[in-house]
């Protein structure tokens, strides 16, 4: 059976709302981790057959199929086509699902997945266009309720009995695991340095030293009053891309490539759409049982930070060992580019896995609607 595997993946470093990536335009940037990707592989784009694109901000410059326009502009022959993705804050993951089950049925030998959101100059929630995006009979389904983020972060915390301490303890330790990381070198071989006007960018900007628990008990909480959920303890608000060049194990071979992974396995969850951010623990309950795995086999699992109170469910449920999500921090401290988020999360674990000898990585990802990917990968 063919396989798809996972040859190179790179990263730019995540920049802070209006921030130092905010002066690039998310089709330059995507260029920019396009170009980098194929040359750090040693591969000619022109065998590129696709890149496929997450991007949950389809408007204003993230329109036009962005994924066509970033291959363009890096250069790439006008033959190598691109198609974009929304699944929301999975979107980028979903790409690399998309592009294994292309490579498994032999529709692509070599492919990119990825993703990009320039949060700076594509506002969230700016493609509604001041819309509603949910029809009379969703609204009747769900008893008139709109779905909102932030207030499912807060039925979590009720749901789950988490307390303010503990969501604030996992936002210190997010910042404290992604200061090391950057100080240690961790990102080096993930992240390609970006020349902007503030010059070259080459570290993740949200990045916060030297915070304190009683700093983030002063924040005011957002979405209720008597709620737990901050800023401080919130994926922030940010621009960047990421990008993996997959092919078939055979490809690879025949090009004298050494792959990273393969995608040992890849599923999906739903649930419920207005709390929201619940589907990554079935998701990963779906992916170990399919898999024929234990929680005991995953060396390291990345479990998207959008809110501190994600990742404590999931961790409830599943009854991981902390010491293995997210070592090298999350989205509360290096920022959640929508779009890109799920290639950053994997480019990241699989350079973790990579450099700690780790057989097999998790990731999974709240996502809008109720969703969630989760996907295994193998060390080769």
């Amino acid at each position: 059976m063919t396989d798809a595997v996972i040859v190179a993946a790179r990263r730019t470093p995540t920049g802070k709302r209006e921030g130092v990536l905010s002066g690039v335009h998310p089709a330059d940037l995507s260029a920019h981790v396009l170009e980098d990707l194929v040359k750090t592989a040693g591969v000619d784009p022109a065998l590129v057959e696709d890149v496929i694109w997450g991007c949950v901000t389809q408007a204003g410059e993230q329109t036009g199929d962005i994924a066509r326009t970033a291959a363009l502009s890096a250069g790439f022959p006008e033959t190598v086509t691109g198609v974009t993705v929304d699944r929301q804050c999975g979107s980028s993951q979903q790409a690399v699902h998309f592009a294994a089950a292309g490579i498994v049925a032999g529709q692509y030998d070599i492919v990119i997945a990825g993703g990009v959101e320039s949060m700076s100059r594509n506002p969230m929630g700016s493609s509604s266009m001041g819309k509603n995006p949910y029809g009379d009979r969703f609204m009747e389904r769900y008893d008139g309720v709109k779905p909102n983020q932030g207030v499912g972060a807060e039925m979590i915390a009720e749901r789950w009995g988490l307390t303010r301490s503990q969501v604030d303890e996992l936002a210190l330790e997010s910042h404290a695991r992604a200061a090391a990381a950057t100080d240690s070198g961790a990102f080096a071989s993930q992240i390609t340095p970006i020349q902007t006007e503030h010059g070259l960018i080459s570290a993740d900007e949200g990045i916060r030293r030297g915070g304190t628990a009683e700093g983030l008990g002063k924040l005011k909480t957002v979405f209720k009053e008597d709620g737990i959920v901050t800023a401080g303890n919130s994926s922030q608000i940010s621009d960047g891309t990421a990008a993996l060049l997959m092919m078939s194990g055979d490809r690879a071979k025949e090009l004298g490539l050494k792959p990273i992974a393969r995608i040992h396995t890849a599923v999906l969850a739903g649930t419920d759409p207005v709390i929201m951010l619940t589907a990554p623990i079935p998701a990963t309950q779906k992916a170990l049982k399919k898999s024929g795995l234990s929680v005991d086999d995953i060396g390291v699992f990345e479990v998207n930070e959008a809110f501190a109170t994600v990742p404590l469910a999931w961790q409830q449920e599943l009854g991981v060992d902390f010491a293995k999500v997210n070592p090298n921090g999350g989205a509360i401290a290096m920022g959640h580019p929508l779009g890109g988020s799920g290639a950053r999360l994997m480019t990241t674990m699989v350079h973790h896995m990579q450099d700690k000898g780790i057989k097999y990585g998790l990731q999974t990802m709240c996502e809008g609607g109720g969703q969630a990917n989760a996907t295994i990968l193998e060390l080769l």
